[in-house]
C-alpha cells in the first residue's frame, strides 16, 4: 500500500535509483514522522512520475531512499500561468498554494501601480508550492518566478499566450468564461489578477488595447484578490483545462 507521506525531491528518479534527502526532509521523515529504515514513502521530482521509495539510511540530518516502483506516470498541468499582484503575506501564500493545487503551470507575482505589499520572496513562495503539490497528490510543482513590474511583463509578452484579464470594473456583466466551452482551442493562456485596490486606469487601458488580452467578469460581486484567483483558475480549468 502506498504511503500517505509524499516528498518532492530534487533528484532524478528511476528503478533502483538512490535519492539523498536534505536536512529538512530527513528531520521531517525521521524526527517528526518517526519513519525508519525499511519503511516506504512516495516521492516525485516533477518529471519522472510518482514512485514508492524505501528508506535505506536514516539519521538525524541525513537520509537516503531507494526507488522501488513507479505508481503513477508524470502528469503535467495545462499550459496555464497565473499572474497576480502580491497582497498580505498569508493571503499571498494562499494564492500560491491554491494555484499549485488547481493546476497552474507557472506562478508570476506582478507589481502593479496599486500593489501594496511587503517584499516578495520567491524562494519562500516556491516552498509553499512544493508543499501544496506534496499534499494534493500531484507530481508537478509550478515554478514561482521573481516578482516583476506589470508593465515590463507586458512589454516582453509573447502574444501567442492569451491573457484572461480579470477586470473588477466589469463586475455584474456576463462572463467571457461562458464562451470558453470544451473543444475550444486551449493553447497557452495566462490569468491576470489585480491588487486589492484594482488596476489603475492606465493599466486597464493598456490591457484593453492588447489583442491577446480578454477582459472577464467573475460574477455579480467584487471578489477579494485571493478569492478571485481561485475562481478564475476554477472556471478556466472547467472550460479549457484538464477537468474537461
Amino acid at each position: 500500500m502506498a504511503s500517505t507521506i509524499r516528498l518532492h525531491v530534487a533528484h532524478p528518479l528511476g528503478a533502483g535509483q538512490t535519492v539523498p534527502l536534505d536536512a529538512g526532509q530527513a528531520h521531517y521523515l525521521f524526527g517528526v514522522m518517526r519513519k525508519g529504515v525499511g519503511e516506504i514513502v512516495e516521492v516525485f521530482d516533477g518529471v519522472s512520475g510518482t514512485w514508492l521509495a524505501e528508506v535505506v539510511e536514516a539519521r538525524k540530518k541525513v537520509g537516503v531512499l531507494a526507488c522501488r516502483e513507479q505508481i503513477a506516470p508524470q502528469r503535467d498541468p495545462p499550459d496555464l500561468w497565473l499572474l497576480f499582484a502580491p497582497i498580505k503575506k498569508v493571503r499571498t501564500d494562499f494564492i500560491v498554494e491554491k494555484a499549485a493545487e488547481l493546476g497552474a503551470k507557472r506562478i508570476v507575482p506582478v507589481l502593479t501601480d496599486f500593489t501594496n505589499s511587503e517584499r516578495v520572496r520567491a524562494d519562500r513562495l516556491q516552498a509553499h508550492a512544493v508543499e501544496a503539490a506534496e499534499q494534493c497528490g500531484g507530481n508537478y510543482v509550478p515554478e514561482v518566478t521573481e516578482a516583476a513590474k506589470l508593465d515590463r511583463v507586458l512589454a516582453d509578452w509573447d502574444p501567442a499566450r492569451r491573457i484572461l484579464f480579470c477586470d473588477e470594473s466589469a463586475v455584474g456583466e456576463a462572463s467571457d468564461f461562458r464562451r470558453l466551452s470544451p473543444g475550444s482551442e486551449a493553447g497557452p493562456w495566462a490569468i491576470l489578477i489585480g491588487p486589492e485596490g484594482g488596476f489603475s486606469e492606465a493599466e486597464r487601458a493598456r490591457l484593453l488595447g492588447l489583442d491577446h488580452a480578454h477582459p472577464v467578469s467573475l460574477g455579480p460581486r467584487i471578489l477579494r484578490a485571493d478569492t478571485a484567483a481561485v475562481a478564475a483558475l476554477t472556471l478556466w480549468q472547467a472550460a479549457l483545462g484538464d477537468w474537461v
